[in-house]
């Protein structure tokens, strides 16, 4: 048996289903890069057929992409494939992913079809994509509610049909670990031709089983696992790459498994996409958390401090987490800057090195030490942000604990190309902000979320603030960074805005829960 794991990544598609996980072009193209430095196998770029937007993406990511192999989605429907073929054959290596269900639930109420209908539908999707490329991955949605047998007419027939790839899912995060091995196991040894394509899984989280069920099926012939960054997706999210490989690398003994993931690149990929779509990675999270190697109790500080491996199955260092200091600074020079975001994974041309070099004079000047993540909230800010309609220019805030002087804002901002300034009140100063630009841009949206998070320690951090609006049926997420946690504030609220009316533009989008 080979034992070598495939990581087919799909936190460009399934993790942006992820409620307030949209990404734009930009950011996608980055994060797309992130995800080969990290040494993923498979990139899911995208569904392509789902609107205009995402196919343009999925086929930017696929002419960006070097030896990654770039997948997109497909209904088991000419139409859908042949979209998806049109979006990835730019890339080196691509992969169309056709998926059709295979459970009785699935069949009778989402189809709307008998069994030998779907077997018919299977084959003859995986022979259409197979006109296009010999990369063709066919997923049985619903695998772990579905009968076995009938699971094995429908794999036999698509691998003779030319899929190379059988995704397994547990779509529904139903499955408990050693049923879902089980049923893996019967499906790989009574498919006659289950030699001739390569077994995956697709765990979805929503019994908190995702990463445990992804292990299982390791266990039993299973070799390229489905997961996300952080372990975002549809519901509750997916299984997390950062887990998953971890528990490869640190129990190697267990499983005797390799991969070809950076561990030391896990951290900063996270980190990424926290800043990308405005989601704090939460302190407990395991691998990533800001906990994940904090030492309270005593007892376990005593023994760190003896030996760490008492305490400590895996370094931080081993997951790219390093609380050195960084010597760029206010006297750094412009190829220092360019040096040290090279080694973050960035590249950048002659004029965004300009504008991240001023932007990190400025920040120096505020801050006494600047860390990884400041750097990396600040090329984020300045370079990966989407064109902006509205553009903060300057903010002032006074607040007083004095009775019967209510906080005030003033704001100077752009408008579609147009200086505008105004200044109000409000309850606190983020609400005076918030009232002033809502008044400024002629928009009343309803402020659902309100964060702040501390990017880095000391009383200098810079604040990462985030904020959801919802207008009518629209909703996004913005996010700013800065020193002061007004101008943060201020800044994540534009954000939001931009992003709010890029989504009214871009019009619905065909979303498809699969896997």
């Amino acid at each position: 048996m080979n034992n070598r794991v495939y990581f087919f990544d799909t936190t460009l598609r399934d993790g942006e289903q992820s409620p307030g996980a949209t990404m734009n072009l930009q950011e996608k193209l980055r994060l797309a890069h992130q995800l080969e430095v990290l040494g993923v196998d498979v990139m899911e770029a995208g569904f392509p057929a789902s609107s205009p937007g995402d196919f343009a993406s999925v086929q930017r990511i696929a002419a960006q992409a070097g030896d990654i192999q770039v997948a997109g989605l497909a209904r088991c429907v000419p139409n859908d494939i042949d979209r998806c073929w049109e979006a990835v054959k730019v890339a080196r290596h691509p992969r169309i992913h056709v998926f059709l269900s295979t459970s009785p639930l699935h069949m009778r109420y989402k189809l709307r079809k008998e069994p030998e209908d779907v077997l018919r539908m299977a084959v003859e999707g995986v022979k259409r994509c197979a006109v296009h490329t010999d990369n063709v991955e066919f997923s049985c949605e619903d695998f772990s509610r579905s009968e076995g047998d009938f699971v094995c007419r429908v794999v036999e027939a698509v691998i003779n049909a030319g899929a190379t790839t059988i995704n397994l899912p547990d779509t529904v995060g139903y499955a408990e670990p050693e049923e879902y091995a089980a049923l893996l196991d019967y499906v790989i040894k009574n498919t006659p031709n289950s030699d001739k394509a390569i077994f995956s899984v697709h765990c979805h989280n929503d019994l908190g089983l995702a990463v445990a069920n992804t292990l299982a099926a390791f266990k039993v012939g299973v070799r390229q696992a489905e997961v996300t960054l952080c372990g975002i997706g549809e519901r509750a999210g997916n299984a997390s790459l950062e887990e998953v490989v971890m528990n490869l690398h640190v129990r190697h003994d267990h499983f005797g498994l390799t991969h070809k993931i950076v561990t030391e690149q896990i951290y900063p990929s996270c980190r990424l996409l926290s800043m990308t779509i405005g989601q704090p990675i939460p302190n407990n999270k395991a691998i990533v958390g800001a906990n994940a190697f904090a030492h309270e109790s005593g007892i376990h500080q005593d023994g760190m401090l003896k030996n760490r491996e008492t305490y400590e199955i895996m370094t931080p260092q081993s997951v790219g987490r390093t609380e050195s200091s960084l010597v760029i600074g206010k006297h750094s020079g412009r190829n220092a800057v360019r040096s040290k975001f090279e080694s973050m994974g960035y590249t950048l041309d002659d004029t965004q090195i300009n504008v991240v070099f001023e932007a990190v004079k400025k920040l120096a000047d505020r801050k006494k030490t600047l860390h990884d993540d400041d750097l990396m909230a600040l090329v984020q800010e300045e370079i990966y942000r989407m064109p902006d309609r509205f553009r903060l220019r300057h903010v002032s805030v006074q607040s007083s604990d004095a009775g019967g002087v209510p906080p005030t804002a003033a704001v100077l901002m752009d408008v579609d190309g147009l200086e505008r300034s105004g200044a109000g009140f409000g309850v606190g100063p983020v609400d005076a902000l918030f009232n002033v630009i809502a008044d400024l841009v002629g928009r009343e949206p309803t402020l659902e979320q309100y964060a702040i998070n501390a990017i880095t320690g000391g009383t200098d951090a810079q604040g990462e603030v985030t904020v959801r609006l919802r207008d009518g049926e629209v909703s996004a997420v913005g996010r700013g960074t800065h020193p002061d946690i007004f101008v943060a504030s201020a800044r994540a609220y534009v954000n939001a805005l931009n992003h709010l009316f890029k989504k009214e533009q871009e019009g619905p989008r065909l979303h498809c829960q699969h896997d």
